[in-house]
């Protein structure tokens, strides 16, 4: 079945990088576009990131982690990647990735696509940016 596991979260001060990593396995990758999310305490789930199927390439990002954040993908590893820079504690939360068949927008749709739209979900991985 379609898996999917979040790793290389942590604690990074300030002003840190660092890159998250989404394993996939059960499906192949090329077939999906897959998003990252985030949620910190007490907030709504936020959508971050979308890599597109057809141009891999191509990110989608939320205004507020532009110029920072990049994400991009490794079919040959079945891997999707978040690198993270220029880190900032309104980045700490709990970071997911999530596939959607099959391409990051549909006819008429604009980014963010609610989480609802997403079909499969891994565990999630903690981010906590402090000094």
């Amino acid at each position: 079945q379609v898996q999917l596991v979040e790793s290389g979260g942590g604690l990074v001060q300030p002003g840190g990088s660092l890159t998250l990593s989404c394993l996939a396995s059960g499906f192949t990758l090329d077939d999906y576009a897959i998003g990252w999310f985030r949620q910190a305490p007490g907030k709504e789930r936020e959508a971050v990131s979308c890599v597109d199927r057809s141009s891999p390439d191509f990110t989608y990002l939320t205004h507020s982690v532009k110029g920072r954040f990049t994400a991009s993908k490794d079919n040959s590893r079945n891997t999707v990647y978040l690198h993270m820079n220029n880190l900032r504690p309104e980045d700490t939360g709990v970071y997911y990735c999530a596939t959607r068949k099959w391409a990051c927008l549909q006819a008429g749709e604009i980014f963010p696509v609610p989480s609802s739209q997403f079909d499969a979900w891994g565990q999630g991985t903690q981010v906590t940016v402090s000094s």
